[in-house]
Order: structure tokens, then sequence, then C-alpha cells
């Protein structure tokens, strides 16, 4: 007999992520009890169906899942989230008693990437020719920031935090000619020389990079951890890139660094989520600004939804999961 599954996730902000071809196959794994996803659990059609579940799928926009949930759900026995971040909508004590398992190994992919291509783009200096081309409309050979120390060659580039995106982000730029640097509480110096890369204290990391890359978790510990003293490590003309979460920074002094034009920023993330609509960040011409759009967007979701359906099969049959969130570790993960 398959097991009885239901979804409970905003579509809206789910669409890609599960292919018909994916659906088909959770289809052919599990008897799916409604395709249409539930929005709340409070709702007696809601606790209907939760009385049956034994796989909740979720994903962007999920309702609150805690121990209310687990009453309601006496047979619920794996959630597979597909998405990345699960402890802003989990209780620990439903990870105590279920089975989690999360899309954000994959979600981390395209975060790398991006954070890849800013780096290239940071070091080539791509901003700064972009807006001289523009104001002079000429060939820039002869032009003197063309004759300046810019270039991906050798370049320091420093990784904050080993978390999944920091450690995607190494593994991409393995071929590149760049001095790595990581910071990270949890790498060993025997793990930090299997990847090819330095492992030393933030400060020193802040103080020796061309490119500062943010990859920490948003916890109680590491909010404003970038503050004002350590921006003021970076070396004059360095580029900070923050594809975390708004709140490791500490916004105001980043944006007294930009507004001097010391540093250049790309970011991603911010604090609040959408800045005022008179924030500087808009327009500063060394900022980056984008909508948080690193992670998984479009068609890049579909790898999202692979994963859950691969995980999703691994469960029915019995086998190990590969991407299983330990309970212990909820609190830590971004």
């Amino acid at each position: 007999m398959q097991p009885k599954l239901a979804f409970a996730y905003d579509p809206q902000f789910t669409e890609h992520v599960f292919a018909a071809e994916q659906l088909q196959r959770l289809g052919g794994l599990c008897d799916i009890l409604q395709h249409e996803p539930l929005l709340e659990l409070t709702s007696p059609d809601a606790k209907a169906i939760l009385a049956e579940t034994e796989i909740l799928v979720t994903g962007w926009g999920p309702p609150q899942l805690d121990a209310t949930t687990l009453a309601a759900a006496p047979n619920l026995k794996l959630i597979a989230h597909s998405a990345g971040s699960i402890k802003y909508f989990i209780a620990p004590e439903v990870v105590e008693r279920v089975t989690v398992t999360s899309a954000v190994t994959a979600n981390a992919v395209p975060v790398a990437e991006f954070t890849v291509a800013a780096i290239l783009f940071a070091n080539k200096g791509v901003l700064q020719f972009r807006d001289i081309y523009r104001r002079e409309r000429r060939h820039l050979r002869s032009h003197p920031l063309m004759a300046s120390g810019l270039g991906n060659y050798r370049k320091t580039v420093g990784i904050i935090g080993a978390s999944r995106i920091g450690l995607k982000t190494i593994e991409l730029l393995a071929p590149y000619d760049f001095e790595l640097l990581l910071t990270s509480t949890s790498t060993t110096p025997e793990q930090a020389a299997a990847l090819g890369v330095e492992l030393v204290e933030l400060d020193e990391l802040m103080a020796r990079s061309d490119v500062a890359s943010l990859h920490a978790p948003a916890l109680p510990s590491t909010r404003h951890m970038i503050d004002a003293r350590r921006l003021a490590l970076l070396r004059d003309g360095a580029t900070f890139i923050n594809t975390a979460r708004g709140s490791i920074v500490d916004q105001d002094a980043l944006l007294r660094e930009l507004v001097a034009g010391r540093l250049n920023a790309v970011i991603d993330v911010t604090e609040p989520e959408v800045l005022p609509a008179e924030s500087p960040l808009y327009d500063l011409p060394n900022v980056l600004l984008t909508p948080h759009i690193a992670g998984a967007i479009g068609g890049e979701r579909e790898r999202l939804g692979t994963l859950v359906v691969d995980e999703v099969e691994r469960f029915v049959r019995g086998e190990p999961l590969l991407y299983r969130v330990p309970h212990e570790l909820l609190g830590q993960l971004a």
C-alpha cells in the first residue's frame, strides 16, 4: 500500500519547482490526497487531510508546523521541504518526532554560481568600466583604469562561513587562480587543506581579501557580525558580497563605507528585505543591488523539486535519505 502524501505551501511562490514529470513520479510513489496545496492546517478540511498524511511536501510560503500539527497528523513520518530554510516554520518538536529533509543543497547551487559571477565581475571592475564607457563612449584601451591592478589573476578571495553555499562556492572557484581564504568555526585545518583554502580568523580574512563573500547563517550570535570595525579592515577598493542574510551585516556601517566610495559591494539581501525607496543603495555606482535573486529562480527551481522527489523515493523504498536535517542542527541552519 502506497503512503499518503499531501502538499503544504503557497503555490504562487513555488512555480516551476515541480514539473509535470516530477508530479507524475510522486503519483507513482504515493497516494496523493489532493494536488492543491494546503495553505493552512487548522480548518476541519485541512485537519481531515492531515489525519491521513504520512508524507508532507512543503515549499516556500508554508503554514507553521508545530505541536498542534503533530496532534492533527498522527501518521506523519516525513516532511520533504522543496526549498531551503526550515527553521522559520518548523518547530523543534516536529523535527524531533518526524523525519525532515530539505532541498537546501540544491538551492545552494545557484547562490554559489551567482557568487562566483559576482567575484569575477568585481575583480574585473565591471561596474567602473560600465560607467566610464557609458559616459565617454570611446575605446578605453588607454584609460588609466586599464593599467590598474584589476583582474582575477592571483586575487585573494575570502569565504565567510563553511555553509553548503560557502563550500559550493569554494568548489566552483577551484579552477581559478585565486588565493582562497576561509573563516569557519566548524572546519579543521586538515579539512581546509583538503578544500584548497587557508583557514584564518575573520579579522585576518577581511584584512587580506580583495573580495570577501558572506555565507554564514543568520543567528543571534551572528547578528551584525560584519560591523564597522571589520568593514574598516577591508582594503581600499575591496568588494563585499552578501548573499546570506541582511541581519548579519551592520547595514548602516556598510552604507557609510559605500557612500564614501572606499568599498564596492554586491548586495542580494538587506534588512529590511525591501529597502525604503529613498535608500542610497539603489543609486550608488559602486553597488550592485539585487532583489534576493541569488537563490533558485525560474527554471532553476526544478532542481529543488527533483531533489525532493528523489528523497521521497528513497524514503518509500526504505533507503537512507541523503539530505536529512538532524534535529540538533535545526537552529543553526540558515
